[in-house]
Protein backbone atom coordinates (compact mmCIF):
# COMPACT_ATOMS: atom_id res chain seq x y z
CA UNK A 1 0.00 0.00 0.00
CA UNK A 2 2.80 2.43 0.88
CA UNK A 3 4.67 1.52 -2.32
CA UNK A 4 1.54 2.12 -4.39
CA UNK A 5 0.97 5.55 -2.80
CA UNK A 6 4.62 6.42 -3.46
CA UNK A 7 4.26 5.45 -7.12
CA UNK A 8 1.07 7.46 -7.54
CA UNK A 9 2.72 10.52 -5.96
CA UNK A 10 5.75 10.26 -8.26
CA UNK A 11 3.47 9.73 -11.24
CA UNK A 12 1.65 13.01 -10.49
CA UNK A 13 5.01 14.78 -10.22
CA UNK A 14 6.14 13.41 -13.57
CA UNK A 15 2.90 14.50 -15.27
CA UNK A 16 3.32 18.01 -13.86
CA UNK A 17 6.91 18.11 -15.10
CA UNK A 18 5.89 17.06 -18.62
CA UNK A 19 2.98 19.52 -18.61
CA UNK A 20 5.45 22.33 -17.93
CA UNK A 21 8.02 21.10 -20.45
CA UNK A 22 5.70 20.76 -23.48
CA UNK A 23 4.21 24.31 -23.38
CA UNK A 24 7.74 25.61 -22.96
CA UNK A 25 8.81 23.85 -26.18
CA UNK A 26 5.88 25.34 -28.08
CA UNK A 27 6.54 28.78 -26.63
CA UNK A 28 10.19 28.72 -27.75
CA UNK A 29 9.19 27.59 -31.24
CA UNK A 30 6.54 30.33 -31.43
CA UNK A 31 9.09 32.97 -30.44
CA UNK A 32 11.44 31.79 -33.19
CA UNK A 33 8.63 32.02 -35.72
CA UNK A 34 7.57 35.46 -34.53
CA UNK A 35 11.13 36.76 -34.79
CA UNK A 36 11.49 35.40 -38.33
CA UNK A 37 8.27 37.13 -39.38
CA UNK A 38 9.47 40.38 -37.84
CA UNK A 39 12.71 40.12 -39.82
CA UNK A 40 10.69 39.55 -43.00
CA UNK A 41 8.64 42.66 -42.36
CA UNK A 42 11.73 44.72 -41.61
CA UNK A 43 13.54 43.48 -44.72
CA UNK A 44 10.53 44.23 -46.91
CA UNK A 45 10.18 47.76 -45.54
CA UNK A 46 13.89 48.43 -46.01
CA UNK A 47 13.75 47.11 -49.56
CA UNK A 48 10.73 49.32 -50.29
CA UNK A 49 12.53 52.40 -48.99
CA UNK A 50 15.60 51.64 -51.12
CA UNK A 51 13.43 51.27 -54.20
CA UNK A 52 11.17 54.24 -53.30
CA UNK A 53 8.11 52.00 -53.17
CA UNK A 54 5.00 52.78 -51.06
CA UNK A 55 4.41 50.96 -47.74
CA UNK A 56 3.39 47.32 -47.80
CA UNK A 57 -0.18 48.06 -46.78
CA UNK A 58 -0.78 49.93 -50.01
CA UNK A 59 -1.15 47.16 -52.54
CA UNK A 60 -3.27 48.85 -55.17
CA UNK A 61 -0.62 50.44 -57.37
CA UNK A 62 -1.39 50.14 -61.06
CA UNK A 63 -0.03 51.29 -64.36
CA UNK A 64 -2.17 51.54 -67.48
CA UNK A 65 -0.57 51.51 -70.89
CA UNK A 66 -2.01 53.55 -73.75
CA UNK A 67 -4.75 51.64 -75.56
CA UNK A 68 -3.67 53.18 -78.84
CA UNK A 69 -0.22 51.59 -78.70
CA UNK A 70 -1.09 48.35 -76.91
CA UNK A 71 -4.05 46.46 -75.44
CA UNK A 72 -4.93 47.55 -71.96
CA UNK A 73 -2.93 45.78 -69.26
CA UNK A 74 -2.45 46.35 -65.56
CA UNK A 75 0.95 46.04 -63.89
CA UNK A 76 0.67 45.06 -60.22
CA UNK A 77 3.91 46.18 -58.59
CA UNK A 78 3.29 43.94 -55.57
CA UNK A 79 2.96 40.62 -57.34
CA UNK A 80 4.87 41.34 -60.50
CA UNK A 81 1.89 39.98 -62.44
CA UNK A 82 1.13 41.17 -65.92
CA UNK A 83 -2.61 40.75 -66.12
CA UNK A 84 -4.57 40.55 -69.34
CA UNK A 85 -8.22 39.77 -69.76
CA UNK A 86 -8.92 36.26 -71.03
CA UNK A 87 -5.42 34.80 -70.67
CA UNK A 88 -3.65 33.22 -67.77
CA UNK A 89 -0.29 34.66 -66.84
CA UNK A 90 2.65 33.01 -65.15
CA UNK A 91 3.21 34.57 -61.69
CA UNK A 92 6.43 36.54 -61.37
CA UNK A 93 8.14 38.31 -58.47
CA UNK A 94 9.15 41.91 -57.89
CA UNK A 95 12.54 42.99 -56.59
CA UNK A 96 11.47 43.23 -52.95
CA UNK A 97 9.75 39.83 -53.11
CA UNK A 98 12.85 38.21 -54.56
CA UNK A 99 14.88 39.76 -51.76
CA UNK A 100 12.45 38.79 -48.99
CA UNK A 101 11.56 35.24 -50.07
CA UNK A 102 15.08 33.89 -49.40
CA UNK A 103 14.52 35.06 -45.81
CA UNK A 104 10.98 33.80 -45.54
CA UNK A 105 11.35 30.39 -47.15
CA UNK A 106 13.54 28.80 -44.45
CA UNK A 107 10.74 29.53 -41.98
CA UNK A 108 9.14 26.31 -43.22
CA UNK A 109 11.89 24.53 -41.30
CA UNK A 110 10.38 25.83 -38.03
CA UNK A 111 7.61 23.31 -38.60
CA UNK A 112 10.23 20.59 -38.25
CA UNK A 113 11.64 22.31 -35.15
CA UNK A 114 8.20 22.42 -33.54
CA UNK A 115 7.60 18.75 -34.34
CA UNK A 116 11.03 17.75 -33.08
CA UNK A 117 10.73 19.72 -29.83
CA UNK A 118 7.24 18.36 -29.24
CA UNK A 119 8.48 14.81 -29.78
CA UNK A 120 11.42 15.58 -27.52
CA UNK A 121 9.01 16.81 -24.85
CA UNK A 122 6.92 13.67 -25.07
CA UNK A 123 10.00 11.46 -24.71
CA UNK A 124 11.14 13.56 -21.76
CA UNK A 125 7.72 13.21 -20.15
CA UNK A 126 7.78 9.45 -20.70
CA UNK A 127 11.22 9.25 -19.14
CA UNK A 128 10.06 11.23 -16.12
CA UNK A 129 7.09 8.94 -15.62
CA UNK A 130 9.32 5.91 -15.70
CA UNK A 131 11.90 7.52 -13.45
CA UNK A 132 9.48 8.55 -10.71
CA UNK A 133 6.97 5.73 -10.82
CA UNK A 134 9.17 2.64 -11.19
CA UNK A 135 11.89 1.10 -9.16
CA UNK A 136 15.36 0.87 -10.66
CA UNK A 137 14.96 -2.74 -11.80
CA UNK A 138 11.50 -2.14 -13.25
CA UNK A 139 12.64 1.09 -14.92
CA UNK A 140 15.55 -0.67 -16.60
CA UNK A 141 13.29 -3.43 -17.91
CA UNK A 142 10.70 -0.93 -19.16
CA UNK A 143 13.32 1.14 -21.04
CA UNK A 144 14.67 -2.03 -22.65
CA UNK A 145 11.18 -2.77 -23.96
CA UNK A 146 10.30 0.78 -25.03
CA UNK A 147 13.57 1.81 -26.67
CA UNK A 148 13.32 -0.72 -29.54
CA UNK A 149 9.79 0.53 -30.23
CA UNK A 150 11.03 4.12 -30.44
CA UNK A 151 13.90 3.06 -32.72
CA UNK A 152 11.51 1.12 -34.96
CA UNK A 153 9.24 4.17 -35.23
CA UNK A 154 12.20 6.34 -36.26
CA UNK A 155 13.27 3.81 -38.90
CA UNK A 156 9.77 3.66 -40.34
CA UNK A 157 9.96 7.40 -40.95
CA UNK A 158 13.00 6.79 -43.15
CA UNK A 159 11.41 4.15 -45.41
CA UNK A 160 11.18 5.56 -48.97
CA UNK A 161 7.72 5.82 -50.47
CA UNK A 162 6.72 3.60 -53.38
CA UNK A 163 5.61 5.08 -56.70
CA UNK A 164 2.07 3.81 -56.25
CA UNK A 165 1.88 5.61 -52.91
CA UNK A 166 2.64 9.09 -54.27
CA UNK A 167 -0.13 11.58 -53.65
CA UNK A 168 -0.29 14.35 -56.24
CA UNK A 169 -2.72 17.20 -56.75
CA UNK A 170 -2.29 17.37 -60.53
CA UNK A 171 -4.37 15.10 -62.80
CA UNK A 172 -1.40 14.36 -65.09
CA UNK A 173 2.23 13.86 -64.09
CA UNK A 174 5.34 11.99 -65.17
CA UNK A 175 8.87 11.44 -63.88
CA UNK A 176 11.66 10.56 -66.32
CA UNK A 177 15.39 10.02 -65.99
CA UNK A 178 17.35 12.06 -68.54
CA UNK A 179 20.23 9.79 -69.54
CA UNK A 180 18.28 6.59 -70.18
CA UNK A 181 14.83 8.07 -70.83
CA UNK A 182 13.31 5.64 -68.33
CA UNK A 183 9.89 6.58 -66.98
CA UNK A 184 9.93 6.22 -63.19
CA UNK A 185 6.39 7.36 -62.48
CA UNK A 186 3.37 8.16 -64.63
CA UNK A 187 -0.14 9.36 -63.96
CA UNK A 188 -2.55 9.87 -66.85
CA UNK A 189 0.50 10.74 -68.92
CA UNK A 190 -1.02 10.44 -72.42
CA UNK A 191 -4.19 12.48 -71.95
CA UNK A 192 -4.01 15.59 -74.19
CA UNK A 193 -4.09 18.76 -72.11
CA UNK A 194 -3.14 22.38 -72.48
CA UNK A 195 0.50 22.87 -71.60
CA UNK A 196 0.44 26.67 -71.36
CA UNK A 197 3.93 28.19 -71.51
CA UNK A 198 5.65 24.79 -71.34
CA UNK A 199 5.05 25.02 -75.10
CA UNK A 200 8.15 27.22 -75.11
CA UNK A 201 10.31 24.16 -74.44
CA UNK A 202 9.86 23.35 -78.15
CA UNK A 203 10.52 26.99 -79.04
CA UNK A 204 13.77 26.82 -77.10
CA UNK A 205 14.67 23.44 -78.61
CA UNK A 206 14.43 24.74 -82.18
CA UNK A 207 16.34 27.88 -81.21
CA UNK A 208 19.18 25.92 -79.60
CA UNK A 209 19.33 23.54 -82.56
CA UNK A 210 19.68 26.53 -84.87
CA UNK A 211 22.52 27.87 -82.72
CA UNK A 212 24.33 24.52 -82.68
CA UNK A 213 23.99 24.18 -86.45
CA UNK A 214 25.44 27.65 -87.03
CA UNK A 215 22.22 29.08 -88.51
CA UNK A 216 21.88 31.37 -85.48
CA UNK A 217 24.23 33.04 -83.03
CA UNK A 218 23.79 34.35 -79.51
CA UNK A 219 25.03 37.72 -80.75
CA UNK A 220 22.59 38.01 -83.65
CA UNK A 221 20.22 40.97 -83.46
CA UNK A 222 16.47 40.41 -83.61
CA UNK A 223 14.05 43.22 -84.44
CA UNK A 224 10.67 43.08 -82.72
CA UNK A 225 7.66 43.02 -85.02
CA UNK A 226 4.23 44.48 -84.39
CA UNK A 227 2.89 40.95 -83.99
CA UNK A 228 5.50 40.05 -81.38
CA UNK A 229 4.91 43.31 -79.52
CA UNK A 230 1.16 42.63 -79.38
CA UNK A 231 1.52 39.43 -77.36
CA UNK A 232 -0.32 39.38 -74.08
CA UNK A 233 0.37 37.47 -70.90
CA UNK A 234 3.87 37.26 -69.49
CA UNK A 235 6.19 39.51 -71.46
CA UNK A 236 9.17 41.85 -71.43
CA UNK A 237 7.21 44.69 -73.09
CA UNK A 238 9.07 44.35 -76.39
CA UNK A 239 8.34 47.33 -78.64
CA UNK A 240 7.84 47.25 -82.38
CA UNK A 241 11.18 47.96 -84.00
CA UNK A 242 13.15 47.36 -80.79
CA UNK A 243 16.32 45.37 -81.34
CA UNK A 244 17.58 42.76 -78.89
CA UNK A 245 20.26 40.09 -78.99
CA UNK A 246 19.28 36.44 -79.33
CA UNK A 247 20.93 35.74 -75.98
CA UNK A 248 18.71 38.30 -74.22
CA UNK A 249 15.56 36.92 -75.85
CA UNK A 250 16.43 33.37 -74.79
CA UNK A 251 17.01 34.67 -71.27
CA UNK A 252 13.61 36.37 -71.32
CA UNK A 253 11.89 33.16 -72.43
CA UNK A 254 13.64 30.99 -69.83
CA UNK A 255 13.39 33.32 -66.85
CA UNK A 256 10.09 35.23 -67.17
CA UNK A 257 8.38 33.20 -69.92
CA UNK A 258 8.21 36.20 -72.25
CA UNK A 259 5.60 35.57 -74.96
CA UNK A 260 6.81 38.49 -77.05
CA UNK A 261 10.39 37.22 -76.84
CA UNK A 262 9.31 33.72 -77.96
CA UNK A 263 7.42 35.08 -80.98
CA UNK A 264 10.35 37.33 -81.91
CA UNK A 265 12.70 34.32 -81.92
CA UNK A 266 10.25 32.24 -83.98
CA UNK A 267 9.76 34.98 -86.56
CA UNK A 268 13.50 35.53 -86.84
CA UNK A 269 14.12 31.82 -87.49
CA UNK A 270 11.22 31.01 -89.82
CA UNK A 271 9.96 34.36 -91.12
CA UNK A 272 6.58 34.15 -89.37
CA UNK A 273 5.06 32.54 -86.32
CA UNK A 274 2.91 30.28 -88.52
CA UNK A 275 5.96 28.93 -90.35
CA UNK A 276 7.77 28.43 -87.05
CA UNK A 277 4.79 26.55 -85.58
CA UNK A 278 4.88 24.24 -88.61
CA UNK A 279 8.51 23.45 -87.74
CA UNK A 280 7.49 22.82 -84.13
CA UNK A 281 4.88 20.25 -85.17
CA UNK A 282 7.31 18.58 -87.55
CA UNK A 283 9.94 18.29 -84.81
CA UNK A 284 7.30 16.94 -82.42
CA UNK A 285 6.55 14.10 -84.86
CA UNK A 286 10.26 13.30 -85.11
CA UNK A 287 10.43 12.97 -81.33
CA UNK A 288 7.38 10.70 -81.20
CA UNK A 289 5.12 13.27 -79.52
CA UNK A 290 1.87 11.70 -80.71
CA UNK A 291 -0.36 13.51 -78.20
CA UNK A 292 0.81 17.00 -79.23
CA UNK A 293 -0.40 19.63 -81.67
CA UNK A 294 0.92 23.19 -81.56
CA UNK A 295 -0.97 26.26 -82.78
CA UNK A 296 1.43 28.92 -81.48
CA UNK A 297 4.92 29.15 -80.03
CA UNK A 298 3.87 30.70 -76.71
CA UNK A 299 1.27 28.40 -75.19
CA UNK A 300 -1.40 31.09 -75.01
CA UNK A 301 -4.89 29.52 -75.03
CA UNK A 302 -6.05 28.26 -78.43
CA UNK A 303 -8.58 25.54 -79.17
CA UNK A 304 -6.74 22.42 -80.27
CA UNK A 305 -3.37 23.47 -78.84
CA UNK A 306 -2.65 20.41 -76.69
CA UNK A 307 0.12 18.16 -75.44
CA UNK A 308 0.61 15.53 -72.73
CA UNK A 309 2.85 14.91 -69.74
CA UNK A 310 4.70 12.19 -71.65
CA UNK A 311 5.29 14.39 -74.70
CA UNK A 312 6.54 17.25 -72.56
CA UNK A 313 9.03 14.91 -70.93
CA UNK A 314 10.22 13.80 -74.38
CA UNK A 315 10.95 17.30 -75.65
CA UNK A 316 12.36 18.39 -72.28
CA UNK A 317 14.77 15.44 -72.35
CA UNK A 318 15.83 16.26 -75.92
CA UNK A 319 16.51 19.86 -74.88
CA UNK A 320 18.57 19.27 -71.74
CA UNK A 321 20.34 16.14 -73.05
CA UNK A 322 21.69 17.69 -76.24
CA UNK A 323 21.83 21.38 -75.32
CA UNK A 324 23.39 21.67 -71.85
CA UNK A 325 24.30 25.32 -72.50
CA UNK A 326 20.67 26.24 -71.89
CA UNK A 327 21.28 25.59 -68.20
CA UNK A 328 23.10 28.94 -68.13
CA UNK A 329 19.68 30.56 -68.62
CA UNK A 330 17.25 28.20 -66.86
CA UNK A 331 19.17 28.39 -63.56
CA UNK A 332 19.04 32.20 -63.37
CA UNK A 333 17.08 33.41 -60.34
CA UNK A 334 17.37 37.18 -60.87
CA UNK A 335 18.78 39.14 -63.80
CA UNK A 336 17.96 42.14 -65.95
CA UNK A 337 17.61 43.37 -69.52
CA UNK A 338 18.12 46.72 -71.23
CA UNK A 339 21.19 47.65 -69.15
CA UNK A 340 19.42 46.97 -65.87
CA UNK A 341 16.19 48.79 -66.69
CA UNK A 342 14.06 45.62 -66.86
CA UNK A 343 14.26 43.27 -63.88
CA UNK A 344 13.82 39.54 -64.43
CA UNK A 345 12.85 37.13 -61.65
CA UNK A 346 12.43 33.46 -62.49
CA UNK A 347 8.88 32.11 -62.49
CA UNK A 348 10.31 28.72 -61.44
CA UNK A 349 10.68 29.00 -57.67
CA UNK A 350 12.43 25.64 -57.54
CA UNK A 351 15.51 27.37 -58.96
CA UNK A 352 15.82 29.20 -55.65
CA UNK A 353 14.36 26.75 -53.21
CA UNK A 354 15.07 23.19 -54.43
CA UNK A 355 18.75 22.18 -54.31
CA UNK A 356 20.04 20.88 -57.62
CA UNK A 357 17.36 22.44 -59.81
CA UNK A 358 18.52 22.95 -63.40
CA UNK A 359 15.28 24.25 -64.95
CA UNK A 360 13.16 24.05 -66.88
CA UNK A 361 9.85 25.77 -67.70
CA UNK A 362 6.68 26.79 -65.94
CA UNK A 363 3.30 27.60 -67.44
CA UNK A 364 -0.17 28.62 -66.34
CA UNK A 365 -3.41 29.83 -67.83
CA UNK A 366 -6.94 29.86 -66.50
CA UNK A 367 -7.86 26.90 -68.70
CA UNK A 368 -4.61 24.89 -68.42
CA UNK A 369 -4.12 25.34 -64.69
CA UNK A 370 -0.62 25.40 -63.25
CA UNK A 371 1.99 23.37 -65.08
CA UNK A 372 5.72 22.76 -64.88
CA UNK A 373 8.50 20.75 -66.47
CA UNK A 374 11.04 20.71 -63.65
CA UNK A 375 14.57 19.35 -63.98
CA UNK A 376 17.02 18.72 -61.18
CA UNK A 377 20.35 16.91 -60.80
CA UNK A 378 21.80 15.04 -57.85
CA UNK A 379 24.72 12.60 -57.64
CA UNK A 380 25.15 12.65 -61.41
CA UNK A 381 21.51 11.79 -62.15
CA UNK A 382 19.16 14.36 -63.70
CA UNK A 383 15.39 13.90 -63.49
CA UNK A 384 12.50 15.49 -65.38
CA UNK A 385 9.27 16.00 -63.43
CA UNK A 386 6.23 17.07 -65.47
CA UNK A 387 3.07 18.33 -63.79
CA UNK A 388 -0.03 19.40 -65.74
CA UNK A 389 -3.27 20.95 -64.52
CA UNK A 390 -2.27 21.85 -60.97
CA UNK A 391 -4.96 23.64 -58.98
CA UNK A 392 -2.58 26.26 -57.52
CA UNK A 393 0.95 27.44 -58.13
CA UNK A 394 2.15 26.13 -54.76
CA UNK A 395 0.62 22.70 -55.34
CA UNK A 396 2.28 22.54 -58.73
CA UNK A 397 5.70 23.10 -57.16
CA UNK A 398 4.85 20.70 -54.33
CA UNK A 399 3.95 17.97 -56.84
CA UNK A 400 7.20 18.53 -58.72
CA UNK A 401 9.21 18.29 -55.52
CA UNK A 402 7.34 15.12 -54.52
CA UNK A 403 8.24 13.50 -57.84
CA UNK A 404 11.88 14.60 -57.68
CA UNK A 405 12.26 13.51 -54.06
CA UNK A 406 10.84 10.10 -54.91
CA UNK A 407 13.20 9.67 -57.85
CA UNK A 408 16.33 10.71 -55.99
CA UNK A 409 15.44 8.59 -52.95
CA UNK A 410 14.64 5.44 -54.92
CA UNK A 411 17.05 5.29 -57.86
CA UNK A 412 20.72 5.69 -58.71
CA UNK A 413 22.43 6.21 -62.05
CA UNK A 414 25.48 3.96 -62.28
CA UNK A 415 28.10 4.53 -64.97
CA UNK A 416 29.65 1.16 -65.78
CA UNK A 417 33.42 1.08 -66.22
CA UNK A 418 35.26 -2.17 -66.92
CA UNK A 419 37.13 -3.51 -63.92
CA UNK A 420 40.13 -4.51 -66.08
CA UNK A 421 41.28 -3.81 -69.66
CA UNK A 422 39.17 -5.63 -72.22
CA UNK A 423 40.95 -8.27 -74.30
CA UNK A 424 41.38 -8.15 -78.05
CA UNK A 425 39.45 -10.67 -80.13
CA UNK A 426 41.46 -12.78 -82.64
CA UNK A 427 40.52 -12.31 -86.29
CA UNK A 428 40.31 -14.93 -89.00
CA UNK A 429 41.60 -13.80 -92.41
CA UNK A 430 41.89 -10.20 -91.29
CA UNK A 431 44.53 -7.65 -92.27
CA UNK A 432 45.59 -7.72 -88.65
CA UNK A 433 45.62 -10.51 -86.14
CA UNK A 434 43.06 -9.14 -83.65
CA UNK A 435 40.57 -6.34 -83.07
CA UNK A 436 40.28 -4.48 -79.78
CA UNK A 437 36.93 -4.71 -78.00
CA UNK A 438 35.51 -1.59 -76.33
CA UNK A 439 32.53 -0.92 -74.10
CA UNK A 440 29.58 0.93 -75.60
CA UNK A 441 29.28 4.61 -74.71
CA UNK A 442 25.72 3.92 -73.56
CA UNK A 443 27.02 2.53 -70.31
CA UNK A 444 24.70 4.23 -67.80
CA UNK A 445 22.41 1.97 -65.78
CA UNK A 446 19.40 3.23 -63.86
CA UNK A 447 18.97 0.97 -60.85
CA UNK A 448 16.98 0.89 -57.68
CA UNK A 449 19.24 1.98 -54.87
CA UNK A 450 18.89 -1.36 -53.16
CA UNK A 451 20.57 -3.01 -56.18
CA UNK A 452 23.14 -0.34 -57.02
CA UNK A 453 25.85 -1.51 -54.61
CA UNK A 454 28.08 -4.57 -54.89
CA UNK A 455 27.79 -4.93 -58.67
CA UNK A 456 29.99 -7.52 -60.40
CA UNK A 457 30.95 -7.98 -64.05
CA UNK A 458 31.51 -10.87 -66.46
CA UNK A 459 33.04 -10.47 -69.94
CA UNK A 460 31.68 -12.67 -72.72
CA UNK A 461 33.66 -12.66 -76.00
CA UNK A 462 34.06 -15.25 -78.77
CA UNK A 463 37.32 -17.11 -79.30
CA UNK A 464 37.65 -15.55 -82.76
CA UNK A 465 35.62 -13.66 -85.38
CA UNK A 466 35.83 -13.61 -89.15
CA UNK A 467 37.03 -10.53 -91.00
CA UNK A 468 35.96 -8.00 -92.13
CA UNK A 469 34.88 -6.17 -88.98
CA UNK A 470 33.40 -2.66 -88.89
CA UNK A 471 34.01 -0.23 -86.07
CA UNK A 472 31.07 -0.38 -83.64
CA UNK A 473 30.10 -3.90 -84.66
CA UNK A 474 28.97 -6.04 -81.68
CA UNK A 475 31.54 -8.57 -80.54
CA UNK A 476 30.26 -9.72 -77.16
CA UNK A 477 28.69 -8.54 -73.93
CA UNK A 478 29.61 -7.24 -70.51
CA UNK A 479 27.12 -8.79 -68.09
CA UNK A 480 26.32 -6.94 -64.85
CA UNK A 481 25.11 -8.72 -61.70
CA UNK A 482 23.91 -7.35 -58.37
CA UNK A 483 25.15 -8.46 -54.96
CA UNK A 484 22.77 -11.44 -54.95
CA UNK A 485 24.04 -12.68 -58.31
CA UNK A 486 20.94 -11.67 -60.25
CA UNK A 487 21.57 -10.31 -63.74
CA UNK A 488 21.00 -6.56 -63.88
CA UNK A 489 22.01 -5.67 -67.43
CA UNK A 490 23.99 -6.82 -70.43
CA UNK A 491 26.02 -4.12 -72.18
CA UNK A 492 27.38 -4.67 -75.70
CA UNK A 493 31.10 -4.88 -76.35
CA UNK A 494 31.94 -3.38 -79.73
CA UNK A 495 34.79 -3.46 -82.20
CA UNK A 496 37.02 -0.46 -81.55
CA UNK A 497 38.18 -0.19 -85.17
CA UNK A 498 37.48 -1.43 -88.68
CA UNK A 499 39.57 -4.33 -89.97
CA UNK A 500 39.39 -5.42 -93.61
CA UNK A 501 39.48 -8.97 -94.89
CA UNK A 502 42.64 -10.24 -96.57
CA UNK A 503 42.60 -10.07 -100.36
CA UNK A 504 43.56 -13.17 -102.40
CA UNK A 505 46.90 -11.63 -103.24
CA UNK A 506 47.61 -10.72 -99.59
CA UNK A 507 46.52 -14.20 -98.53
CA UNK A 508 48.89 -15.77 -101.10
CA UNK A 509 51.79 -13.63 -99.86
CA UNK A 510 51.06 -14.66 -96.27
CA UNK A 511 50.97 -18.35 -97.19
CA UNK A 512 54.19 -17.97 -99.17
CA UNK A 513 55.91 -16.34 -96.21
CA UNK A 514 54.77 -19.17 -93.94
CA UNK A 515 56.12 -21.73 -96.39
CA UNK A 516 59.50 -19.99 -96.63
CA UNK A 517 59.82 -19.81 -92.87
CA UNK A 518 58.93 -23.49 -92.56
CA UNK A 519 61.61 -24.44 -95.08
Amino acid sequence: SALLRRKMLLLRKSICTGAIHLPLCFFISYRFLARSRASIRSAAENCNRRNSLPPLNNLNQAETRSAASRPKKVHDFRRGLFLEQGTGVEPALTAWEAAVIPIYQPCEHWEYIISFMSFQGEIFMLYQILSYSLLNEERSLAMKRIFPMILLFALLLCVPVRADELTLDAPSALLMEKQTGTVLYAKDEHTPREGASITKVMTLLLTMEAIDSGALSYDDTVTGSAHAASMGGSQIWLKEGEQMRVEDLIKAVCVVSGNDAAVALGEHLAGSEEAFVARMNERAKELGMHDTHFLNCTGLPAEGHVTSAYDIALMSRELILNHPDLRNFTTIWMDSLRNGESLLVNTNKLVRFYPGTTGLKTGSTSSAGYCISATAEKDGMELIAVVLGGSTSDKRFADAKTLLNYGFASYSLVTVVTESPLPAVPLTLGTQKAVQSVLTDKNALLLEKSRANGLTQAVSLPDAVDAPVEAGEPLGTLDIFDASGTAVASLPLLAGESVARLSWFALFRRLLAIAVCAA
